[in-house]
């Protein structure tokens, strides 16, 4: 590594550091901190709202890496510029283009730093948040939401079978109070009633609690303990129940997505705006790591300014920036999900806009 990368990289990573704190710091405050205050004042023990606190962290955090990457260019050649440092190295003979090389270096690390975390560690810290708030919810409204299912068979999507649950608990993956339907073509071809039933490994349910087999005219055929009886499908895999449930698409991995995506459209009820909404989701997935790069490349150039601009102009121009971004993705999200544009299309958009404005700032400041 060149002396000009140790001093353009050393600059900037203390810089995006702190913008990763103050920026999760506020997005987190802004959006739970009211709710997490009225868990505590409503009887939940510190230690839980902690814990929740905690698994709130990572999808909040790693949103913030492309704008802490803008702010820390903006913030760090300000800082260089203001105090001759890049008109120096421009004296030396380094172009601009090679000045920015290290941040677009920096960039292509938080990208991938960014999608390693998006996709191990969110999700999983997601999925645990939102039953843990779930089961926060039922402890202090009492009582759980009714589950109405139809169960499709994965290869062809065609309907199987019918489920009705009192409840689903996300945290102990279970559903109790639980009647399902089997069928055969279109014709039913049994009822099975169990007091609860909770997802086991292998894509496999279990009954506990006890249950009943009736045939189709409702004569008893017997009781269940456990063993599932062959003519009655099990339910859809937790993860598909929950989707229907879960706003937030941070509870699911790539792949997990991917499948989801694969069975929801084998399945001709399901709702094509979810499938739309799935598919932004899971290129955004990769767009969103992308931005730290771009961030990066079009922060760095509007960062150099002249010696009468004070830091503050730095932060003014990182939350316009983001705040046009973000307004940006927004209407692409929601074009995408209206059917106007394809999903990968309002995904990546945004990137080719930031990618030109980049570029241009880049021309301009080079000459």
């Amino acid at each position: 590594m060149k002396r000009i990368d140790r001093l353009i990289i050393a600059e900037l990573l203390p810089t995006w550091t702190f913008g990763v704190a103050i920026f999760s710091s506020l997005i987190l405050a802004g959006t739970y901190l009211f709710k997490l205050t009225e868990y505590l004042v409503d009887g939940i023990s510190f230690a839980t709202v902690a814990e929740l606190s905690m698994l709130l962290i990572p999808g909040v955090m790693v949103k913030t890496f492309p704008m802490s990457m803008l702010l820390a260019c903006l913030l760090s050649f300000g800082r260089l510029s203001g105090e001759s440092e890049i008109v120096a190295l421009r004296a030396a003979g380094a172009s601009l283009w090679r000045i920015l090389a290290p941040v677009g270096a920096l960039g292509v690390a938080v990208a991938i730093a960014s999608l390693a975390v998006n996709e191990l560690l969110v999700p999983w810290a997601a999925f645990r948040g939102t039953a843990m708030a779930e089961g926060i919810e039922k402890r202090l409204k009492g009582g759980g939401e009714p589950i109405f299912r139809s169960i499709n068979n994965p290869q062809d999507g065609k309907l199987i079978g019918m489920m009705m649950a009192k409840d689903f608990n996300l945290q102990e993956r279970s559903l109790s109070g639980v009647w399902i339907v089997g069928y055969d073509g279109m014709k039913p071809v049994g009822v099975m009633y169990a007091e609860g039933v909770r997802f086991e490994s292998a894509d496999r349910w279990e009954i506990f609690g006890g249950g009943k087999l009736f045939s189709v005219d409702g004569t008893f055929r017997g009781n269940l303990d456990r063993i599932w009886p062959r003519e009655i499908p099990q339910p859809p895999l937790v993860e598909d129940i929950a989707a229907s449930r879960m706003k937030d698409l941070d509870s699911f991995s790539m792949v997990q997505m991917a499948k989801r995506i694969q069975v929801a459209k084998a399945n001709p009820m399901f709702d094509q705006g979810q499938i739309r909404n799935l598919e932004y989701g899971y290129h955004n997935k990769m767009a969103l790591p992308l931005a730290a790069v771009i961030f990066g490349l079009l922060g760095a150039p509007l960062g150099i300014r002249n010696h009468r601009t004070g830091a503050a102009a730095g932060f003014a121009l990182s939350v316009l920036i983001i705040f046009l971004y973000m307004m940006l993705t927004r209407f692409m999200s929601l074009w995408a999900i209206g059917g106007q544009i394809p999903p990968w299309a309002a995904s990546y958009v945004p990137l080719f806009v930031g990618l030109v404005a980049a570029a241009w700032v880049i021309r301009l400041k080079n000459v």
